[in-house]
């Protein structure tokens, strides 16, 4: 999969990403459509991270899957946002 960051950077997660960290993003994906607030996606990224794939152990984020992260986070903020913006809330 070819990712297109918000910063201009392209992530090839076949050349990219370790198997591991593949998986973490799978993950990640999901909870950047479900999570309520940023801080609950963080959280789960850390559990993420924490238990790796299969419980395997911890994986460290290498450069391309911080910057996935970082999109991701954005896009999640993005949407956040309109969601507030569409149900009437005040947005800071």
């Amino acid at each position: 999969m070819i990712i297109n960051t918000a910063d201009g950077k392209t992530i090839d997660t076949e050349a990219d990403l370790t198997p591991e960290e593949r998986h973490v993003l799978q993950k990640l994906f999901l909870w950047e459509s479900l999570a309520e607030s940023i801080e609950q996606f963080r959280e789960e990224m850390k559990k993420a991270l924490l238990k790796g794939w299969n419980c395997s152990g911890e994986i460290s984020e290498s450069p391309a899957l911080k910057s996935i992260i970082n999109h991701l986070e954005k896009k999640l903020i993005s949407r956040l946002s309109l969601d507030q913006r569409v149900n009437g809330k005040k947005t800071d």
